[in-house]
């Protein structure tokens, strides 16, 4: 996170053909904005036809992945969300390229099946395109598959992958030299095989639009823009070309060789060896459908994996944005992961730190015990989770065995005794891991036990009904004076005198209750 705005989020699509990544800064809300692109064509799925990836292959794409990385750290990403697709998810040693990129970059790379593929780029183009009103069909023509989305009243009817993508049928039916109409005509012909069957359930939908995502058929779009004399100049998004312009770069392409299609205008040089596969592919689908028009979408798999992650993930973006740091960012999804009462633990944080303020010198306490005891109450009724009785024993062991984010083992320790004996008990010499702590850290859980003690006595019906704390001193007393704006405390201040003898114990007085006003 940068700056304390929003959460920073890099979503990256490990593709056949390319590696892609879009970081954007996401607002609780849901709103985000996107910060920056990065692509780079590896060819992770060359030579796919023998069912590995090469060493070479793979090298490349640690090296992309790897820089990626350090782009995205350098803007302040927090979340890093990376999907693999068909390349690897059909090669024999795609897990050895998976768990290679763990190990050495850091990064976890979750594989997909082609399903998923296919809702995460209906979910990419969606947020796109205008998807409401008549049924429309996304055509996403990636190395390894193409992903077929039927959309009807802004909803996925069919989700599709068909293991044609465009580098594999460039391997299997193209080559340097021109494809000729007989060579077009067993490459589409081989199209038909795979895709008919699903095609043949969308014919009579009414399809009139394709919404093209894929980069070999935006390039597709491109030229066909150039032929017309109207080239897109950038901004390819939305770019429509017809179907009769489709068929016209198809047979155009079907008669140059290699050398001549670097040559044409709207063509990526790195598209050069899949176009005539994405012409043929775009081509056959628009005509089995009768589709009068192909429209460019720049938004696919890597934004719909963002778009996922905002919606499964409202609650932490929200506790991002609302928490700088990484302790209490951790400690608030730690409570909410284990289903605990968020504003029960945070009211009695704010009580406990009243206290803890006015009572500091006396207890012999500083700054660090201050930040142990927020901590301490935000998390001392987790042991819920396990169980109720006993609960504070369970607390215990789930603050010190959590994972918690940012904390030393010696400081989740201390927090975690002070949480155990919130309720009842008091820290003894017969508890191991109490003994094994330093005397000045054994006298901070005794005090801060203390002060935690009383804090969550007064909110004993969990309603907030003590608003605010204040210590003042009459004789030998230590009278601790409640504002509750008028609502009844008896309850509260009966829970708190029970829970006063530590206390008491510690600063040698007595300690009163009284409601202020």
């Amino acid at each position: 996170m940068v700056d304390g705005l929003g959460m920073r989020i890099a979503s990256i699509d490990v593709g056949s053909n390319s590696i892609h990544m879009v970081i954007a800064q996401v607002e609780s809300d849901g709103r985000f904005r996107v910060l920056d692109r990065a692509k780079e064509m590896v060819r992770l799925g060359r030579r796919m036809g023998s069912g590995r990836l090469s060493a070479e292959a793979m090298n490349a794409g640690l090296r992309t992945l790897a820089a990626f990385r350090t782009l995205a750290e350098r803007q302040g990403v927090d979340r890093f969300k990376a999907v693999a697709t068909s390349a690897v998810r059909e090669a024999r040693n795609g897990g050895d390229f998976i768990q290679r990129v763990r190990d050495e970059i850091g990064l976890r790379v979750k594989v997909i099946p082609g399903r998923e593929e296919a809702r995460l780029v209906y979910l990419g183009a969606r947020h796109a395109v205008d998807l409401r009103g008549e049924a429309t069909l996304i055509l996403d023509a990636g190395g390894g598959s193409v992903e077929v989305i039927l959309v009807e009243d802004d909803k996925p009817a069919i989700l599709h992958s068909s293991k044609i993508g465009v580098a594999r049928l460039s391997e299997l039916f193209v080559d340097e030299s021109a494809l000729g109409s007989q060579g077009m005509d067993r490459l589409e012909h081989h199209i038909a095989g795979q895709l008919a069957p699903i095609l043949d359930q969308v014919v009579d939908r009414g399809v009139r639009r394709v919404i093209a995502t894929s980069g070999t058929l935006l390039n597709l779009i491109a030229i066909a823009a150039f032929q017309r004399g109207e080239p897109p100049d950038g901004r390819i998004n939305n770019c429509v070309a017809t179907a009769e312009e489709i068929v016209q770069v198809r047979r155009m392409l079907a008669k140059m060789g290699r050398d001549e299609r670097e040559r044409l205008k709207g063509l990526d040089a790195k598209r050069v060896d899949f176009i005539v596969a994405g012409a043929a592919l775009a081509d056959y689908v628009l005509r089995r459908l009768d589709a009068k028009e192909m429209v460019a979408c720049t938004w696919s798999l890597r934004e719909g994996v963002l778009l996922d992650f905002i919606a499964r993930h409202r609650r932490g973006i929200e506790e991002t944005e609302r928490f700088a740091d990484v302790r209490h960012r951790s400690v608030a999804r730690f409570v909410r992961h284990l289903g605990g009462e968020e504003i029960h633990g945070q009211h009695v944080a704010r009580l406990a730190l009243r206290l803890f303020d006015q009572l500091a010198p006396d207890l012999r306490l500083d700054g660090e015990a201050r930040e142990w005891l927020e901590f301490a109450a935000l998390l001392h009724d987790v042991g819920h989770h396990i169980g109720h009785e006993n609960h504070q024993r369970h607390s215990y062991y789930l603050i010190t065995n959590g994972d918690l984010l940012g904390f030393q083992r010696e400081e989740l320790e201390i927090i975690g005794q002070v949480a155990r004996y919130h309720q009842k008990g008091t820290p003894k010499s017969a508890d191991a891991a109490y003994a094994a702590l330093p005397g000045t850290q054994r006298r901070a859980v005794r005090a801060l036990c203390a002060i935690l003690r009383i804090a969550d006595g007064l909110d004993r019906s969990h309603y907030g009904v003590v608003r605010d704390v204040t210590v003042a001193r009459r004789g030998e007393k230590l009278v601790l004076q409640l504002r509750t704006d008028g609502d009844d405390a008896e309850l509260e201040i009966w829970e708190a005198r029970r829970r006063a003898e530590l206390i008491e114990k510690l600063l040698r007085q007595e300690v009163d209750f009284r409601v202020s006003g």
